[in-house]
């Protein structure tokens, strides 16, 4: 198997430096979109066999060092008693919001091994298939970010149920966000039983509050998960999008590498985080609209860059655009194993 990934999540200096890239099992791959003709989003999640055919196409076609789990962060909370649909070009929605003390009573936790086992059948049937290929990453949404969407119903631009309901009602708040941090101990716990060899947090949301208030509102919850799994052995990484403003408290979470968005330049982050840091990133995804050679001077920067680091994982700074050529994806990895060999 291509451990390179592994021994860099570990803090291995690995050359070729290790790529794998956020939504690379998605929407701009030809096979994929074969596979979305005859189902929909959320049932395709739900289906272990499907799950686990879409997980694999990046891997036999881009040639990247890890594949990850094909699911979504909002899977747990239908688990929760919360409707959850997705809607094509809306997203999310989540119904009814949770705002209220009578919101938060109606929800409940979750029993992963019965209430999320086709994803834990996914993992397992990874597992087999990619044994003499690449590791598996698992995933799970952060409590904060997970509890934006309960809140608003759906995405948001300005956050102002979630806001409001910090500020005005700070116990309701807390309590939710208890729970959920039990939920998604729960569910990243399983994820490891049934052979996910490591764990990503997106907390795509946290980005939108203070410096004080991420201090205060997120991390003390995804500390506590951080904690609990450390004895696994398996590495996490934790992604913060648009977190820049709040790195140096990023680093106190535990996380064993830290994602970093395309906002801040790696050298930066370095500066501020520590030499000792794994970091993992962080290419703007609309890079990959550039011509190669303008491309490949982009992939040289982030990866001399990467140098300053403990070790570095090759990554965008958020997901593939739909909009991005699959052939484009491909030079990608190629570039930057060509040009960190």
């Amino acid at each position: 198997m291509n451990e390179a990934f592994l021994r860099a999540c570990h803090g291995e200096a690995v050359r070729p430096v290790p790529v794998w890239l956020m939504r690379q099992a998605g929407r701009y791959l030809p096979a994929y979109q074969e596979v979305r003709k005859k189902i929909d989003f959320l049932t395709l999640c739900k289906t272990p066999e499907l799950a686990a055919e879409v997980s694999i196409q990046p891997v036999d076609i881009l040639g990247v060092d890890a594949a990850i789990l094909f699911s979504d962060i909002l899977i747990p909370l239908e688990c929760m008693g919360i409707g959850l649909d997705f809607h094509e070009g809306k997203g999310p929605v989540l119904n009814p919001p949770v705002r209220t003390e009578q919101d938060i009573e109606r929800l409940h936790p979750i029993d992963p091994d019965a209430d999320v086992s086709f994803v834990l059948e996914t993992i397992r049937i990874l597992r087999k298939e990619l044994s003499h290929k690449v590791p598996l990453i698992g995933f799970s949404g952060a409590p904060f970010t997970l509890a934006t969407y309960m809140i608003e119903g759906g995405t948001s631009k300005s956050f102002v149920n979630t806001k409001r309901m910090l500020f005005e009602a700070p116990h309701l708040f807390s309590r939710l966000m208890d729970l959920l941090t039990e939920v998604v101990h729960s569910y990243i716990e399983a994820q490891i039983r049934a052979g996910a060899q490591a764990i990503q947090v997106f907390d795509t949301w946290a980005g939108v509050l203070t410096r004080e208030d991420y201090a205060r509102y997120a991390l003390p919850y995804v500390t506590r998960i951080f904690k609990r799994i450390k004895g696994s052995g398996v590495p996490f990484i934790y992604f913060v999008f648009n977190g820049g403003h709040v790195l140096e408290i990023i680093s106190d979470s535990g996380a064993g590498v830290i994602g970093l968005d395309w906002r801040t330049d790696i050298k930066t982050a370095i500066s501020r985080l520590g030499s000792d840091t794994v970091v993992q990133g962080n290419l703007d995804p609309c890079a990959l609209f550039l011509p190669e050679h303008e491309l490949k001077t982009r992939v040289d920067s982030v990866l001399k860059q990467g140098l300053e680091a403990k070790a570095h994982i090759f990554n965008l700074g958020h997901g593939i655009l739909p909009e991005i050529p699959n052939e484009k994806v491909r030079l990608l990895v190629e570039l930057v194993h060509g040009l960190s060999s």
